[in-house]
């Protein structure tokens, strides 16, 4: 019998087939070792054949395969720097969600995010919500980061999930596609998921009034059905984002104004940081590339990603 991985909570993995109905399914032991490095060689929108338990009309069953995967998000586990944590699997949209404040999204978390993304293919949206809750000049520094991403290529949409601010638009761009939904705890995934399906009802969190930041309301990655055809994964926040699996020189190709300047360097495998004649210092120099996607850049080809906490 073949399904999606709808929820993986510790050995447990929920699993729904063609028809909808719902298993309760373990993983066959030697799957465990077909991915080592990954803390959870399932995830969330993975696709997989399974064995019932206990006769045909048990809703208990064993996951012998994982079908090939068209794509999907990893990150560096945050406690276990050799290993990696798989977010979600067949993505079609990723929609980034991000907030100026309570929690600050920086920059570099964002640029980090877009890196996986693109490595895979993914298409990504950037969400900037909370709009209800920003002052004139906050939003004009919203309205600036808005400007940069949408310059390289990124569609953006500022919305609230208090207001339910372009909410309908969120809607038609998800028709019949698998979604998923990431950011920091506290920038209002579940929120948003909510106001496009009210009945779901997913538990929400306030804002620690002591760091700022979002507490953790949702523990593990979910998908859920919409009615418009979609199938939206929702993600627990995270802190940080470690890049993984990539060579220095492969980094500036997802950085797409770098990657459609660097045939003008000097040398072909020019790294953009000390060499000579690099066009893409040029371009930094001149102001035609956002000198912080230049340095968040240099930092994350620089520094040990292992111990990435931002």
């Amino acid at each position: 019998m073949t399904g999606i991985i709808y929820k993986s909570t510790g050995s447990w993995h929920s699993v729904k087939n063609i028809e909808g109905t719902e298993f309760q399914c373990r993983i066959k032991g030697k799957l465990r070792l077909d991915n080592v490095q990954s803390t959870n060689p399932i995830a969330v929108g993975d696709v997989v054949e399974f064995d019932l338990e206990n006769g045909p009309d048990s809703r208990n069953g064993i996951i012998t395969k994982v079908f090939e995967r068209k794509n999907y998000i990893l990150r560096k586990s945050v406690n276990l720097s050799k290993q990696t944590q798989i977010l979600a699997a067949n993505i079609d949209v990723l929609f980034l969600v991000i907030t100026l404040k309570n929690p600050i999204t920086t920059t570099n978390f964002i640029d980090r995010f877009l890196i996986a993304s693109n490595a895979y293919s993914i298409d990504t949206i950037l969400l900037f919500n909370k709009m209800d809750s920003y002052n004139k000049d906050e939003i004009a520094q919203l309205d600036k980061l808005v400007n940069l991403y949408e310059n390289i290529g990124y569609k953006c949409i500022k919305v609230s999930a208090i207001k339910s601010l372009n909410i309908k638009e969120i809607i038609s761009l998800i028709k019949n596609k698998t979604i998923m939904f990431g950011g920091h705890s506290g920038t209002g995934k579940s929120s948003i998921i909510n106001c496009i399906k009210p009945e779901l009802k997913l538990k929400t969190g306030d804002i620690s009034s002591q760091h700022l930041q979002g507490k953790h309301t949702t523990t593990h990655a979910e998908l859920f059905d919409i009615d418009v055809g979609a199938r939206i994964i929702d993600t627990p926040g995270i802190k940080g984002f470690g890049i993984i699996n990539f060579k220095k020189n492969e980094i500036g190709d997802f950085f797409p104004e770098f990657f459609q300047n660097k045939n003008k360097c000097k040398f072909n495998n020019c790294l953009h940081i000390d060499e000579p004649d690099c066009f893409i210092k040029e371009l930094v120099s001149s102001n035609k590339i956002n000198i912080s996607r230049y340095e968040n850049y240099k930092q994350i080809i620089m520094q040990d990603d292992l111990k990435y906490r931002q």
